[in-house]
């Protein structure tokens, strides 16, 4: 298996190609991409090329994504198979306050526009799209009903952050994951100045086992690593490829 590199994780790295080129260096085939580095695409596919890595998913921001016809310009030039949506276009879902199901009708509304293009389309999770709603309905469940277009790229770690079950996650909706963020939560208490994340391996999920899981009960083509704040980018990829590689996987 090809694991890819959420480049967000190296979002503080100074230079693009220097971290493009240590990634390959260090065993990864492909990155996923985010929405801070499609300013230039043409530099940013001959940055990849140079490197000899393929970007085959990306994160768009929502209001990115309105620009349905811009954003698929930008797939086409980079060379990207899937794009997801990586969280709620405002504060107010974050709060218990913004409009679940209509956001839902514009994924969806993208989701189409990607899929008459050749292209997927999804959603990315934290942890807000797992609180109820008075019908007993999570977020996350009225996006993807939303439409049968839609994709998810379960940020598992994120799922354990909101004190669900994942596994039961992959049993019930296991069909529509096409991608998995693998990424770890350190010890209570520890790596504060990473908010509380870890490198994979060096946290307490089970990554053997849930690796083992996600391949059984989804569709789940690309898995991710990502870290969403650590202290050296480059620690994080070496040690958590390191990781991976001991699974065997």
């Amino acid at each position: 298996m090809d694991y890819s590199y959420q480049m967000y994780s190296a979002r503080n790295e100074a230079s693009l190609d220097d971290t493009l080129k240590t990634l390959a260096g260090l065993g990864y085939k492909q990155v996923e991409g985010w929405g801070g580095q499609f300013a230039d695409p043409a530099a940013l596919s001959q940055s990849l090329r140079n490197a000899g890595l393929t970007m085959p998913t990306a994160h768009m921001g929502y209001g990115q994504l309105e620009d349905t016809d811009a954003a698929l310009r930008i797939v086409e030039q980079v060379g990207i198979e899937t794009v997801y949506c990586p969280a709620p276009p405002s504060e107010d879902y974050r709060n218990g306050k913004g409009d679940w199901a209509g956001f839902a009708q514009g994924l969806a509304r993208i989701a189409a526009a990607f899929k008459a293009a050749g292209k997927g389309f999804g959603y990315h999770n934290h942890h807000w799209e797992f609180v109820k709603d008075a019908n007993g309905k999570t977020p996350m469940e009225i996006i993807l009903d939303a439409s049968p277009d839609l994709q998810w790229e379960m940020d598992l770690a994120w799922v354990v952050k909101a004190n669900e079950d994942p596994i039961a996650w992959l049993d019930k909706l296991g069909s529509r994951i096409t991608a998995v963020h693998v990424k770890d939560i350190a010890p209570a208490g520890q790596n504060a100045d990473e908010d509380g994340w870890a490198d994979v391996g060096h946290g307490t999920l089970d990554w053997k086992t849930l690796i083992a899981d996600v391949k059984a009960k989804t569709k789940a083509r690309f898995f991710v690593l990502e870290h969403d704040k650590p202290s050296d980018a480059i620690r994080f990829a070496r040690r958590s490829m390191d990781t991976l590689k001991s699974f065997g996987a």
